[in-house]
């Protein structure tokens, strides 16, 4: 067996409106279905990237580091301005930013989703990893996005 590619991620949310609304309306995902319990996103790359389905109850708590997932990383450009524009936009409306970095060959901004998932909004700004992956094991730098 091979993996080819990370097909899509599925989230339970506490409130499918809220979190749909974030998805679709803050980041941009094309929602291509919803019923009560459940929404799907695509970028149209595949079937569907993104799904919810809603359980109910409060937000998570982190507790500090724990196994599991840390955080969901999505592509949102090319280049250090896509990262800036993405962060005035997400400053506007409120959004809880939790960091930035420089990853050498990425340019990241840390963000919460309404339940607290922590997403990495990130641009490529080089493609050295292509020929040496191990470009992506720099050490991180820190970002200045104003």
């Amino acid at each position: 067996m091979h993996i080819k590619e990370l097909g899509h991620i599925v989230l339970y949310v506490t409130n499918l409106t809220r979190l749909a609304d974030f998805y679709r309306d803050t980041l941009g995902f094309t929602q291509i279905a919803c019923d009560r319990q459940t929404a799907l996103f695509s970028s149209g790359r595949t079937h569907h990237e993104l799904l919810l389905i809603e359980i109910g109850g409060p937000p998570k708590v982190k507790r500090g580091v724990e196994p599991g997932l840390y955080h969901i990383g999505f592509k949102i450009g090319d280049g250090t301005e896509s990262v800036k524009q993405a962060y005035k936009e997400l400053l506007e409306k409120g959004v809880t930013i939790v960091g930035s970095a420089d990853h050498s060959v990425t340019h990241s901004l840390y963000i919460l989703d309404p339940d607290g998932n922590e997403l990495e909004l990130y641009a490529d700004v080089s493609d050295e990893w292509k020929t040496n992956p191990a470009a992506i094991l720099k050490p991180t730098q820190y970002l200045s996005l104003e």
